[in-house]
């Protein structure tokens, strides 16, 4: 059996007195992307550290491709532990040039063979051509190829990434991360990513796991955390929901636009989490099931129409997203259904 290239194991840590880390289990497999998702303060850049060896452990262990590198009152040394490190801020040398600052990882040959590698660390970023200059000089999604040339120089079995793209703007972003992501498969290094952004975890992770108060609540693949998500926190986090509260009674709950299954007991307060692509329209004169509205704002997204919807009740406004090629327009009434399928029903007292 395969060992994983790294687990941690009942990792626990404090800060003083405040708690970070709940005996926390991770388990990463040879090659395999993870993506530690969750809000600020969860703990996720602690359990980063922990793993690189920048925190001391305080309870658990942790394990690189087998071998233990850290239990209480022990602990291989981060340069020993042959783990990649890259943060938000790059931590590039200033006064050297780029060839050098990822020679200087390369551990291996004499110093024109680590030139040699830090050229074909480069090139496989397309970085190549600034390996004469100085890192200033470069731009902000330059510097982060350079930056993760450097951590990949040592040929580590584990890469750490801690918010690597949360200096670089939307397009610039995109660009860099599937780079990165390319990179990573190419060669097969096992990566742990922290990120508190969702859409930077679903495009990149082959699983995520998604962090709340310092414990993993809920891990699995983008499709299964977005379409099957087990709590409030979870439904919210994932992109966009409408939330229409409810009664539960009979199993079930109502709401004008459909009945969904609501496992709790009778007069439990419940919230119903809709995401947008859950609600279907239909032209009023049409159809008569639903629940009646009137849309508010219209926009063309590309392949998508996000529409803004005044419902009639007690309920507030809801926001859809069609792909029907329909040109819905503000003022027009329309009728609601949602789908089951896209629809999640939580109690009440559930935090989000």
């Amino acid at each position: 059996m395969t060992a994983p290239g790294l687990l941690l194991e009942g990792v626990s840590h404090r800060y003083g007195r405040e708690p970070v880390l709940h005996d926390l289990d991770l388990e990463i497999a040879p090659g395999e992307i993870i993506c530690l998702l969750g809000p600020s303060g969860c703990g996720k850049t602690t359990c980063l550290r922990v793993a690189a060896g920048l925190e001391p452990i305080q309870q658990g262990r942790v394990e690189i491709a087998g071998a233990e590198v850290a239990r209480p009152g022990f602990s291989v040394p981060p340069e020993r532990r042959r783990v990649g490190l890259m943060f938000q801020d790059y931590a590039l040398f200033p006064h050297l040039r780029v060839i050098d600052n990822v020679a200087f990882g390369v551990r291996q040959g004499d110093k024109a063979a680590r030139r040699r590698a830090a050229m074909e660390l480069l090139a496989h970023l397309g970085v190549e051509a600034h390996a004469q200059d100085f890192p200033h000089v470069l731009s902000g999604g330059e510097q982060q190829r350079v930056a993760l040339a450097r951590a990949l120089a040592p040929r580590p079995m584990v890469m750490l990434l801690d918010e690597p793209f949360s200096g670089l703007d939307r397009r610039l972003r995109e660009q860099v991360r599937n780079d990165t992501v390319a990179v990573l498969r190419e060669l097969s290094v096992t990566t742990l990513l922290v990120t508190h952004d969702a859409e930077d975890a679903m495009l990149m992770a082959d699983r995520i796991a998604l962090m709340r108060a310092g414990a993993i609540v809920q891990s699995g693949t983008a499709s299964e955390l977005y379409s099957q998500p087990e709590s409030a926190f979870a439904a919210s986090f994932f992109g966009d929901v409408n939330v229409i509260e409810g009664i539960a009674q009979g199993g079930s709950v109502a709401t004008p636009m459909g009945t969904l299954a609501a496992p709790y007991q009778d007069g439990c307060k419940v919230r119903v989490f809709v995401r947008p692509e859950g609600l279907s329209l239909s032209a009023e004169n049409n159809d008569t099931s639903g629940a009646g509205a009137e849309i508010v704002e219209s926009h063309m997204l590309g392949p998508t129409c996000l529409v803004r919807l005044d419902l009639e009740g007690e309920f507030g406004p809801l926001e859809a997203r069609i792909n029907d090629g329909t040109p819905w327009q503000a003022g027009k009434r329309v009728r609601i259904r949602l789908d089951p399928e896209r629809s999640f029903v939580f109690p009440a007292s559930q935090e989000m």
